[in-house]
């Protein structure tokens, strides 16, 4: 454990920044999981309006840092030819 004031301090604040972090990151699978759900059962209205709440988030956690701009950008293109896929 630390002795130092300020190392304290930094202990707090990145427990606080890495539950922050769960949170988006959890809320973004549950985003795309909705979204695979839909084109599985083949609902094309659902899928459509999943997939702009995935994307979304897909954004958000990008521009939070959770995770990479380009993994966001591959995941959106990846979960776009799906949904293009239903004919939708």
């Amino acid at each position: 454990m630390a002795n130092i004031k300020s190392a304290k301090k930094r202990i707090k604040v990145i427990n606080k920044k890495t539950l922050q972090n769960k949170i988006i990151k959890s809320a973004l699978k549950t985003a795309i999981k909705k979204f695979l759900v839909a084109v599985d059962a083949k609902n094309v209205e659902e899928a459509k309006t999943t997939f702009v709440t995935a994307a979304k988030s897909l954004d958000m956690a990008a521009s939070k840092g959770v995770i990479h701009k380009n993994k966001a950008a591959r995941n959106k293109s990846r979960l776009a030819s799906k949904l293009n896929s239903l004919g939708a």
